[in-house]
C-alpha cells in the first residue's frame, strides 16, 4: 500500500470515517490530493463514500473503511482460539471436549450441507474443496484410484490454533469429512512442519469395515 493512503486507511479507521477537508488537514494535503488518493481507494474497494445532507453547493462526501479494508489489519483470532480451546481443555473433561470440538465441525460444516448432500460422491468432494477455497484454503483434490480421494491443502485456516492444539486438526479433519460426506484420515499436517496438509477420503462404510 502507498505511503499515503496507508495513512488515510489508518486515519478513517481510527475515526469512523471522514471527509476530504478532514484527511487534508490531517495529511497537509491539498482537496485535490486527497480526492486523487480516495479515489484509487474508492476504485479497489478500499474505502467508499456518503453525502452529507445539508450542505450548500458541491455534495460534501464522508469515507469510510469497506470490509476490504479492514481485512488488511490484523486480527488475533488463532490467539483468541487458543485461549479458548485451552480454557476448555482445562475445564472439561475429555469426553466433553471431544464433543465440543466435534461440535464445531458440525457448525462449521452445516451451513453447506442442504446443498452437498444432493451431490453424487465426485461432485460433492470438489464442491467440499469449493466450501474450503471460501475460506481462503489453498487446496486440491483428485481420486486415489480406489474408490477415495486424497484431499491436499497448502495452506491452513486454523494454523496458529493448530500449532498449539492438536484437536484443531481433528477438528478440521471431522470438518472435511462431513463436507465430503466420507471417512477422512489426516496423514501430515502443516501444524506438524510438513509443506501440506493432506487426508485421505473414502467412503463412510468403508472406513466402518476397516475400523471393525
Amino acid at each position: 500500500m502507498q505511503a499515503t493512503r496507508q495513512q488515510i486507511l489508518d486515519f478513517l479507521r481510527q475515526r469512523g470515517e471522514g471527509s476530504v477537508r478532514d484527511l487534508g488537514a490531517h495529511l497537509n494535503l491539498t482537496p485535490t490530493g486527497v480526492r486523487q488518493h480516495l479515489a484509487i481507494l474508492e476504485r479497489e474497494s478500499y474505502v467508499v463514500s456518503r453525502e452529507l445532507r445539508g450542505h450548500v453547493g458541491r455534495p460534501a462526501l464522508t469515507y469510510r473503511l469497506t470490509s476490504t479494508a479492514e481485512a488488511l489489519y490484523p486480527k488475533s483470532y488463532g490467539e483468541l482460539a487458543s485461549a479458548l480451546l485451552e480454557s476448555a481443555r482445562l475445564t472439561l473433561r475429555d469426553e466433553e471436549f471431544e464433543r465440543l470440538v466435534d461440535g464445531a465441525a458440525e457448525t462449521l460444516a452445516s451451513p453447506h450441507l442442504p446443498v452437498l448432500t444432493t451431490l453424487p460422491l465426485a461432485q460433492r468432494v470438489e464442491a467440499a474443496c469449493s466450501a474450503l477455497r471460501q475460506q481462503d484454503v489453498v487446496v486440491t483434490c483428485e481420486p486415489d484410484g480406489s474408490g477415495g480421494f486424497v484431499l491436499i491443502e497448502r495452506t491452513c485456516p486454523f494454523r496458529d490454533a493448530a500449532s498449539r492444539h492438536v484437536t484443531v486438526c481433528g477438528m478440521h479433519e471431522a470438518l472435511i469429512g462431513r463436507l465430503a460426506g466420507m471417512k477422512a484420515t489426516l496423514v501430515s499436517t502443516l501444524a506438524s512442519g510438513a509443506d501440506r496438509c493432506v487426508y485421505h477420503l473414502v467412503p463412510a462404510t468403508v472406513g466402518a469395515d476397516r475400523s471393525a
